[in-house]
């Protein structure tokens, strides 16, 4: 069976930067529903479609088909006292609004002098990736998968 709209595509996947530094990888395989439900990056998609079990497909994604271009304003020094003070330390990531109400996750990057910085870029932001996947498995989704807009079951959503 070929990849192509409602279908369910099960592969193993990598994630490297421009350099070739693996970023992430699946150690199981992972499935999503294929169709334009925004379940994997568009290009990648794209470049999915028609392919069959056992095909790699390798695709360069510019951070605007990816992880997004970096917005310096998504960086914000906030006062120490607006976080709970037990054990604050760099890395740790916070849920917070941009101003139109979405919700970002803030990581923090720095703590000096009472002040505590924080990005809401995802950690990836900017860069160049190549993601490679090899299709593992292809069946038709079912009327719920549909409906939900995502896969249910091994590899997928559970409820």
């Amino acid at each position: 069976m070929q990849v192509a709209m409602n279908t369910v595509v099960t592969m193993t996947y990598e994630l490297k930067d421009a350099d070739g530094n693996v970023l992430e990888s699946s150690n199981e395989p992972v499935a999503y529903l294929h169709g334009g439900y925004d379940n994997i990056f568009p290009k990648v998609e794209e470049a999915m479609h028609g392919k069959n079990i056992g095909d790699v497909v390798v695709v360069d994604l510019q951070p605007a088909d990816a992880f997004g271009e970096y917005d310096e304003e998504l960086v914000q020094i906030e006062p120490a006292s607006a976080f709970p003070a037990a054990d604050l330390k760099v890395g740790m990531q916070f849920e917070g609004e941009d101003e139109t109400g979405d919700v970002v996750l803030y990581t923090v990057t720095e703590i000096a002098d009472g002040k505590v910085i924080v990005d809401g870029n995802h950690p990836w932001a900017g860069e160049r990736v190549v993601f490679t996947a090899t299709i593992t498995a292809v069946r038709s989704a079912n009327k719920e998968e549909v409906a939900h807009q995502h896969v249910h079951g091994a590899g997928g959503h559970h409820h």
